[in-house]
């Protein structure tokens, strides 16, 4: 026998009681997203219905216990026993659900909870319980998942005619000690991971409070904050799930959305806070319905930056490309392998750079929108004593009030204004379709002063003046305004086609010439 063999060691593949141990340390980030694990579970097993509670359990040193219940199909005995094995599913690698690996219901609890209970039934008056618990491992009085047993349906049942109830009792790592805190941060995690199932009709709460879906893109009208638009079209790729296997082919779709910046820009922080604004850059990945990460990924040189709250990302893909995505047991985070990265970053950094660029534009137009203010109101108090402006809009208006509405997201939160007496003023920013320093469109007692910012004369004269924080420079920005303020007013007095035709080019010619005579 060799010197330091011993007929009593234990030769086992997993030394049990230090693996109980060095598991609970392994995988999950935190409550929330091993509660998520459960949930996964229950959606897998069918279930339409699933309640979490979160109650002050009797121990004194564990003030907390956990229940999840749902009306999922349930087990039979031989299946309960399987699902509290570490890697005991019988759905092992399985890629048509959520789940794979069968690591999830031991793991994601006793990484929570010192003992995780199960009671289960196919049918109502059949229930069957077994449990882990991390003692009893650890002390070696148990080497085995305990053989189910039958028991009186408990309280929590509550009519279901199949379903499962899993509870974590003497709960020694939970993120938070108040029941308040869990709930909250709990209600908000699943309702944005689990949001498609919720839109489609899965009823989720949490201490009796209902689970709202939350769509990080602001987009489904259905969701707790909503309110952004598409940006440009859904980008569909077939990437290969290895470069060993190219012939194993899943799709991903990736989609862009712009929250109103002009809307929520002058919101309180606290309200940007709440509405998940704020520190809220990034892209959701979902895998079969589910978000599994959150955060800046597949952006390549871009880095992030605080214009990027005032947009989103959402990549959906098939539990086909796990390896692709980097997807682990827990199914909590992504590492994308460099074929992926290779197949859509560039796609995704030119998106995200174009997305940061408008939204720092819309910022700036509304600092800007703010200097105009002064200008306006002069004009709006003169206006009185010239000659009425025609109340009838020409064709010309019409058309110029229709390529600002597309074109600039301010003209929409200023035509829901409810007008005043007398006529408004108003001065934008967009680029022109020809080389015009200005332009201007009048209808609905309303004349809006547009300013092109590629211009010359914009640059290099009306924007250091914008820029520049002094008196003098109000000053002299202000009389500019005016003034052309009043050279499109008095072209307003104009309606025959001939007369507005000649006005056109006169002001696209002295557009012209100044640029020539700017640049020299």
């Amino acid at each position: 026998m060799p010197i330091n063999e011993n007929p009593n060691h234990d030769f086992s593949i997993v030394a049990l009681d230090n693996f109980i141990q060095a598991t609970r340390d392994s995988g999950y980030k935190g409550t929330q997203s091993s509660i998520a694990e459960i949930v996964d579970n229950s959606l897998q097993a069918g279930a339409t219905s699933i309640e979490i509670e979160i109650r002050q359990s009797e121990a004194d040193d564990f003030p907390l216990e956990i229940s999840i219940i749902d009306n999922g199909k349930g087990m039979d005995p031989f299946t309960l026993r399987q699902a509290l094995r570490f890697g005991g599913s019988s759905r092992f690698n399985a890629r048509e659900g959520m789940g794979r690996y069968g690591m999830g219901l031991p793991n994601s609890s006793l990484s929570q909870a010192r003992r995780v209970t199960v009671y289960t039934w196919v049918a109502s008056d059949e229930v069957y319980t077994s449990h882990l618990d991390v003692d009893e491992i650890a002390g070696g009085r148990v080497v085995e998942v305990p053989k189910p047993h039958k028991v009186a349906p408990p309280l929590d049942q509550n009519g279901r005619d199949s379903g499962t109830i899993i509870v974590w009792s003497r709960c020694d790592r939970l993120d938070n000690r108040r029941i308040a805190t869990i709930s909250r941060k709990l209600i908000a995690d699943i309702g944005r991971r689990f949001r498609f199932y919720l839109w489609d009709g899965v009823k989720i709460t949490v201490n009796s409070d209902h689970v709202e879906p939350i769509d990080p893109l602001f987009l489904n009208k259905d969701s707790k904050s909503t309110g952004a638009t598409f940006f440009g079209d859904e980008l569909v790729y077939e990437v290969a799930e290895s470069p060993d296997k190219p012939d194993s082919i899943g799709i991903v779709r990736v989609r862009f959305s712009e929250l109103p910046v002009h809307e929520w820009a002058k919101l309180p922080n606290n309200e940007k806070q709440a509405k998940g604004i704020s520190k809220g850059a990034g892209v959701s990945i979902v895998r079969a319905g589910r978000e599994v990460d959150y955060g800046w990924f597949f952006f390549g040189g871009k880095r992030r930056e605080n214009y990027d709250d005032w947009w989103r990302c959402e990549i959906r893909f098939e539990p086909i490309l796990d390896e692709a995505f980097g997807i682990t047991h827990t199914k909590q985070q992504v590492r994308p392998q460099p074929h992926l990265l290779e197949a859509i970053s560039e796609d995704l950094e030119a998106a995200a750079r174009a997305l940061n660029s408008r939204a720092r534009k819309a910022h700036m137009n509304i600092k800007t929108t703010e200097k105009f203010s002064h200008s306006e109101q002069l004009a709006e108090q003169r206006d009185k004593l010239l000659k009425p402006m025609p109340e009838t809009p020409r064709e010309r208006d019409q058309l110029i009030s229709a390529s600002l509405r597309e074109q600039v997201p301010a003209m929409k939160s200023l035509e829901s204004e409810e007008l005043q007496e007398g006529m408004q003023y108003k001065i934008v920013q967009a680029s022109l379709r020809n080389t015009s320093f200005f332009n201007y469109t009048q209808e609905s007692g309303r004349l809006v002063l547009v300013l092109n910012p590629d211009h010359p004369f914009f640059r290099k004269v009306y924007s250091p003046l914008l820029d520049a924080d002094t008196d003098l420079a109000r000053t002299i920005r202000t009389q500019l305004d005016l003034i052309l303020f009043s050279m499109a007013r008095s072209e307003t007095l104009f309606g025959k086609d001939e007369e507005v035709e000649v006005l056109e080019k006169l002001r696209q010619v002295w557009s012209d010439t100044l640029a020539t005579f700017l640049n020299g």
